[in-house]
């Protein structure tokens, strides 16, 4: 019994130090980005931005390639985890860059995308994008990076993913504004560190800029979140009107917008539900988020083979447009989540 005792007590003493050992290194690892950061910015650009000409900007949450109609996500309601094969990622990933060479937009606003995560078996889906699109400058902006996320069953391992703004024009300079955030020690050392990617582009003949703001504001947190985040960006885009320049914030707001209360996408009991943008609060500014079809979708459940009639839609993803900037069309570009549980929306728009 003795001999048990201390064998037990040398095995527990063991799995102590082990443990401790790993606390000790996530908190080492521990991503802390300073509220501001310079971005690098890849690649060349050829083209000159020019005001009164039409430009086209696609915004897109990819979810990482891995979230495509047959996943489900536990965070949602879902039973997976990892929720494709590294086959499927890559096909996802083929066709989310097929589509946008056949848009060929002016800018692109990507959100949700990795760079070497367990759970899109590292595959490296910023160099495939940067590999792509040659003629574009790019900036990359990290807002989840975790050495190993040790939950929960499978865990989800390592992460890095964030937010790639994509420029046909010379992107002048760009820099990561990391928002509040919402989570207390010890989630904080595991969560987001949401931030906005602000990518500048000088405009010929003119001494003010193109403002170009992408974003995933929070998603999980009580609701206090989404708010001081967006008034953040509110505070952000003031002072950048406030200097005359031209702003357009676009991405995943995890919000919706409504005028009264209503929405044409009611949220089911049970389900995850999104935080609203007050309209009375940007009302400085021209809101384009086109419920035609929706932006998002619910992953409680796989999107092939349900019942559509039944399932969970939401409109969450759009632009804030300062005034000077006339809008020609917004639309969500409905591809029946193939490759995503969101869908893209596409921009067009004329610099006055």
């Amino acid at each position: 019994m003795k001999t048990f005792l201390k064998w037990f007590g040398r095995i527990l003493l063991a799995l102590l130090l082990v443990f401790a050992v790993f606390v000790a290194t996530l908190l080492i690892t521990e991503f802390k980005p300073k509220d501001q950061e310079v971005l690098a910015v890849s690649g060349e650009s050829r083209r000159v931005l020019k005001r009164n000409k039409e430009i086209s900007l696609i915004s897109w949450n990819i979810g990482y390639g891995a979230l495509g109609d047959n996943a489900d996500f536990f965070m949602d309601g879902g039973h997976h985890v990892y929720t494709a094969s590294k086959q499927r990622v890559l096909k996802n990933m083929e066709r989310i860059t097929d589509y946008l060479k056949d848009q060929n937009p002016d800018l692109i606003y990507l959100q949700e995308i990795d760079h070497d995560s367990s759970r899109s078996h590292h595959v490296h889906e910023t160099s495939i994008i940067k590999g792509l699109f040659t003629h574009y400058q790019s900036t990359f902006a990290t807002n989840f990076k975790v050495l190993y996320l040790p939950y929960p069953m499978p865990p989800m391992g390592k992460v890095h993913s964030g937010l790639m703004t994509l420029s046909k024009f010379g992107i002048k300079e760009a820099t990561r504004i990391q928002l509040p955030i919402p989570f207390k020690f010890p989630v904080s050392v595991l969560n987001l560190k949401r931030c906005l990617s602000i990518n500048r582009v000088e405009i010929e003949g003119s001494d003010k800029e193109l403002v170009c703001i992408n974003l995933h504001l929070e998603a999980y947190d009580s609701g206090q979140g989404k708010i001081e985040q967006t008034k953040m960006l509110k505070s952000i885009l003031d002072a950048e009107v406030a200097k005359g320049n031209y702003v357009i914030a676009g991405g995943d707001f995890n919000q919706v917008v409504s005028t009264d209360g209503t929405s044409k996408y009611p949220v089911k009991e049970g389900l995850w539900a999104p935080g609203e943008i007050s309209v009375d609060d940007f009302k400085d500014y021209k809101l384009a988020f086109d419920d035609s079809s929706p932006t998002c979708r619910s992953l409680d459940q796989p999107y092939v083979g349900a019942d559509k009639k039944d399932f969970q839609f939401y409109v969450i993803d759009g632009f804030v447009v300062s005034k000077n900037v006339k809008i020609n069309t917004a639309k969500t570009q409905q591809l029946n989540f193939l490759s995503s549980d969101h869908n893209p929306v596409k921009l067009t728009f004329t610099l006055q």
